[in-house]
């Protein structure tokens, strides 16, 4: 079954350390042997990018961003159709927040149910798992 791999496991792994830091290190490393079946959407590489630019860490951001594309060849766009749809978890879910919906919206429209995240804000989407990466 195909898992989406939020943002968050990509800064917790690339950061300082951290209790996260160990568990993201080794969901990547399962992603990078082929043990683990997943994938991310263009929105990932856009919210590494502004996350760490805007903490003064532009040259992180570039490296990151071009490992995290490499790492998945075959990323998800985020389309007119997956924005319609997180216009409609927005609505169904007010208090989600706006990337997370459009992770999400990404994540049905494909037939991805599963998520690994530390973000429990994923946790109220119906018919989406959330997996901790410990």
């Amino acid at each position: 079954m195909r898992t989406f791999i939020d943002t968050n496991i990509f800064l917790y792994a690339a950061g300082k350390p951290h209790p996260q830091r160990e568990g993201c290190v080794r969901v990547l490393r399962r992603v990078a042997d082929g043990t683990l079946d997943a994938t991310v959407n263009s929105e990932v590489i856009q919210e590494i990018l502004y996350v760490l630019w805007r903490r003064g860490r532009s040259e992180d951001a570039l490296t990151l961003a071009s490992h995290v594309s490499s790492l998945f060849p075959e990323m998800l766009p985020v389309t007119r159709g997956d924005m319609q749809k997180a216009c409609e978890l927005l609505r169904l879910y007010p208090k989600l927040p706006v990337r997370d919906a459009i992770h999400a919206a990404t994540m049905t429209q494909n037939g991805i149910h599963q998520i690994i995240s530390v973000d429990t804000d994923f946790d109220q989407i119906e018919g989406i798992r959330r997996i901790e990466p410990r």
